[in-house]
């Protein structure tokens, strides 16, 4: 392979990670924001009856972008193997902790006055607290960050380990089963694991499970729906590499991950 080859291989690791790193710490963030799915789409709550609880599809705002992340994740385990995706989600976790550190000592800080006062009333006039809603907004309880990040890392190492699993069974073709399968078995587990690490004892088993299914149909569907962009990912990273420098890099990610497996 060419020196030039070389260059395109790091730069293309560089800005997938990029785009990883990214949307899972902006997810992360804005993660507080709870959204009607069904409103956003101009239907109505769908009311599903689960284990006597009346579920609508109230999702978490971060659950917009997470499909990118997904898709990123998909692109680094095909190119760049189960190595690549352990570095890239291990250093992710890492820094979506440190974000929240840094958030938590800001929210300690003592505001201004002048602050306070420029912004102590809304576009209507009604009164407001602005460091309250700063720290309210931002400042996530613990044990929802610490679920977050479990479910996070297990979610992807449980992504990588069936996708490389399907990849040797498959070989390089049926890119779909082991792009969209990965994804919907790691997100099956992340789905539970962040309500009842975070929420167990709090609210009924029963309602979490309820939760849980109502978060997963919508992460299946969106997952289905997502196949026809990890093709098109694919399609430009093999013209921007070479078809050939492409295939023997997806074989060699292979290769490596076996050794892992």
């Amino acid at each position: 392979m060419t020196l030039d080859f070389e260059k395109r291989k790091n730069r293309l690791f560089i800005l997938l990670c990029g785009i990883f790193l990214t949307n899972a710490i902006v997810a992360e963030l804005i993660g507080v924001k709870i959204f009607s799915a069904e409103q956003t789409v101009g239907l109505q709550p769908a009311h599903l009856n689960l284990f006597g609880f009346l579920m609508d599809f109230n999702l978490t705002a971060g659950a917009v972008i997470w499909p990118v992340v997904f898709i990123t994740s998909d692109l680094i385990n095909e190119y760049f193997g189960k190595p690549g995706v352990r570095r890239i989600s291990f250093l992710t976790a890492a820094l979506i902790a440190y974000a929240f550190v840094v958030i938590f000592l800001t929210i300690e800080l003592p505001p201004a006055q002048w602050w306070l006062d420029a912004n102590n009333t809304d576009a209507q006039g009604n009164a407001f607290d602005m460091n309250f809603a700063f720290n309210k907004i931002l400042g996530q309880g613990q044990r929802i960050i610490l679920a977050s990040l479990a479910a996070f890392l297990l979610g992807q190492l449980v992504d990588v380990f069936v996708f490389q699993r399907l990849r040797r069974a498959t070989g390089p073709k049926k890119l779909w089963l082991r792009a969209t399968g990965s994804t919907l078995v790691s997100q099956l587990i992340d789905s539970f694991v962040v309500l009842f690490i975070a929420f167990y004892g709090l609210y009924p088993n029963t309602q979490l499970v309820a939760i849980g299914l109502t978060n997963y149909l919508y992460k299946f569907a969106v997952a289905i729906a997502l196949t026809p962009v990890i093709y098109g990912g694919h399609y430009l990273i093999d013209r921007y590499l070479g078809r050939e420098n492409a295939a023997k890099l997806s074989d060699e990610a292979a290769k490596q991950s076996n050794s892992f497996l």
